[in-house]
C-alpha cells in the first residue's frame, strides 16, 4: 500500500470494456515521513469516491484488481482509502 494525494482526474470515452463504470484519478506518490513526492504521479481507480485534494491509500498489482472487484479488470492501481489522519511515533525513527 501507498499514500498519495489525489490531484487530478482523468476521463476516457473510449477505454477496455472491463473499466465502464470505474472513476480514474491521477494520484502523487507522497512520503508520510515528511510529506514530500514520492516517484512520479500515476492513474488510479477509484472505488470510494475520493477527490482532487484529498489524501488516499493506493494499492497496486492483484491488490488492485481485487480491490476493482474482478481479478480480470486490467488496473494497475485502486484508490481503497480516504487518510483522515496520521499519527507517528518519532521515537520509533531513532
Amino acid at each position: 500500500m501507498r499514500v498519495a494525494k489525489v490531484i487530478g482526474n482523468i476521463w476516457s470515452t473510449r477505454k477496455e470494456e472491463k473499466l465502464s463504470g470505474f472513476k480514474l484519478l491521477i494520484v502523487q506518490p507522497i512520503n508520510v515521513l515528511d510529506g514530500s513526492l514520492d516517484k512520479a504521479p500515476i492513474v488510479a481507480a477509484d472505488t470510494i469516491g475520493a477527490g482532487v485534494g484529498e489524501t488516499v491509500i493506493v494499492v497496486g498489482g492483484s491488490s488492485a484488481r481485487s480491490a476493482a472487484g474482478d481479478m480480470s479488470v486490467p488496473v494497475d492501481a485502486t484508490v481503497v482509502g480516504i487518510v483522515d489522519d496520521q499519527e507517528i511515533d518519532p521515537d520509533v525513527l531513532q
